[in-house]
């Protein structure tokens, strides 16, 4: 995944920006767009055209995303229909595809451009019946076994953003070469005006949103406590209605929805990043559970893949909501097969060690869930129980194979009703934790500096002793000092550099501050 910035904007001598424009003007689907682009042109405003057409949004492992806008380095119709030509192309004729999209400005009609692109070019094609959450689109491919999928999304990205995400038939997010070479078959697409569209593509009915309902709430156990009272966030994001309607399902019909953050609204106008992991992101969620003595706050991401959990006022990291999860699900449901969990290299070791307790298998992962979903999808024999990562993304079992904020917001509440019913508490069962395993703690930095000081500081951490280089499989140096663990890694989609803290029985933050030092960093690159 490629995101566009305008902080590196440079307009090169002897490039005409202004022809590059008159020419995407001519192809361009949109009258907002090319509004936008007669406007630059009228105003002679050479610095935004620079930003838009001195660069083009790639498609990669996460597909596209990137700001809104015209031009080839912002996301467009005109550019979703050559990565809908391309996909096409690359997937063949006779193929089968499903295409999801959210509320954002412009989701429905990139959805529906690309149906129509992918329909004349002999795929059978089915979108979702509305605006819905990721995760039903991931369900989608594997219960209609399709051969791919598309979901229009940039998650819990700003209100400007938009984004492009493609599964293949296994229901998992792309992983290379099949990036490659998509990414290969929509560079020799042609203008756009040459992209033949039709109409010959299937709009599905509500049973697919049923079906994923129905298969979620089979993960809750029947006849356990439901007394729970709830305060429930979607974040301006489409997961109300799944959400609610999975917790009525099982039982829990005390919810208190945020009703500032309630309705599906693009510009998220109660918070600055409609992130549940941003400060500040859940106080109207934290304000309202103080207001109705809520038990637990639940809050899904805008297009609900995430989850995020807070009790008595303090929210919970998402380490400690994967340890729960994986502790609950271990304990609680038998298999006849041997289990696995899988995380992140960047989450918690908390995970493994619970996982050892019971005698399921723990593998690690690189980063993101398309990398998360491997282990399951490698060893079918095994029952696969929980995929996380630190960064809010769990994936309960393999209904969904990749994240899952609905399905891990139900397991949540299963436990928290549970614990409530022995007067204790999710907190009380992190104590427990520590009690039995150590004090597991961990924290993060991100460094905002760009490429080459990226490099120095990375080149620096891999000289130390014992310093262990993920590359060529990433671009990642993991550092170990007895039960202490450091991970140093890139931003794939900003100029951050991103630091990883684990201790156990230690100080996180005084080994945040001392990692800073081994590459060459200060307190003055924080953002």
């Amino acid at each position: 995944m490629i995101h566009s910035s305008s902080s590196t904007v440079r307009v090169v001598a002897g490039v005409d920006y202004r022809e590059q424009a008159r020419q995407w003007l001519a192809d361009d689907p949109d009258p907002d767009t090319r509004a936008e682009l007669e406007t630059l042109l009228s105003a002679g405003d050479e610095v935004a055209l620079a930003d838009r057409f001195s660069a083009r949004l790639q498609f990669g492992t996460a597909g596209l995303r990137g700001e809104l806008g015209a031009g080839p380095n912002r996301m467009n119709r005109a550019l979703v229909r050559q990565a809908a030509a391309g996909l096409a192309h690359h997937l063949g004729s006779g193929r089968r595809i499903v295409i999801g999209y959210d509320h954002r400005h412009k989701s429905k009609e990139f959805a529906h451009d690309s149906a129509a692109v992918m329909a004349a070019a002999g795929l059978q094609v089915m979108v979702l019946p509305g605006p819905l959450p990721t995760p039903i689109l991931a369900f989608a491919i594997t219960h209609l076994a399709v051969d791919a999928g598309v979901m229009v999304t940039a998650s819990h990205n700003p209100a400007r953003d938009n984004g492009y995400k493609v599964y293949l038939g296994d229901g998992a997010q792309i992983v290379p070469p099949s990036d490659a070479e998509i990414s290969t078959a929509i560079d020799g697409v042609g203008p756009v005006a040459s992209i033949e569209m039709s109409d010959t593509y299937e709009v599905l009915d509500e049973s697919v949103v049923d079906a994923y309902l129905s298969a979620a709430t089979r993960l809750v156990l029947d006849g356990g406590p439901r007394d729970l009272s709830i305060v429930y966030t979607p974040m301006h994001g489409v997961g109300r209605r799944v959400a609610i309607e999975a917790l009525l399902r099982v039982g829990f019909d005390n919810v208190h929805v945020v009703a500032e953050q309630a309705e599906p609204d693009p510009d998220f106008p109660t918070v600055a990043f409609p992130n549940p992991e941003e400060a500040g992101a859940l106080d109207l969620a934290l304000r309202d559970a103080a207001r109705v003595d809520a038990d637990i706050v639940i809050a899904n991401d805008p297009d609900a893949d995430r989850v995020s959990v807070a009790v008595g006022g303090r929210r919970l990291s998402g380490d400690e909501v994967g340890a729960l999860i994986g502790h609950h699900l271990l304990s609680t449901r038998a298999s006849e097969r041997e289990r696995l969990v899988s995380s992140s290299i960047v989450s918690s070791t908390l995970l493994e060690r619970i996982a050892a307790d019971f005698g399921a298998r723990s593998e690690r992962t690189l980063t993101g869930f398309k990398w998360i979903v491997r282990p399951a999808l490698a060893h079918p024999e095994l029952e696969f129980v929980l995929g996380y990562e630190e960064a809010l993304g769990y994936a309960v079992g393999s209904l969904v194979r990749d994240k899952d904020g609905i399905t891990a917001a139900l397991v949540v509440a299963e436990l928290a009703a549970l614990l409530k019913a022995e007067g204790r508490t999710l907190l009380d069962r992190l104590a427990e934790f520590d009690e039995r395993y150590g004090r597991y703690r961990t924290g993060q930095r991100s460094f905002r500096i760009a490429a080459p000081r990226q490099a120095e500081a990375m080149a620096r951490v891999r000289s130390l002793a014992d310093a262990e280089d993920l590359r060529p499989q990433a671009d990642v140096v993991i550092l170990r000092r007895g039960r202490d663990r450091v991970v140093f890694r890139p931003s794939g989609t900003e100029p951050k550099l991103k630091l990883y803290a684990e201790t156990v029985d230690g100080d996180v933050d005084a080994l945040l501050v001392e990692a800073t030092s081994w590459a060459g960093l200060d307190e003055v690159d924080l953002p």
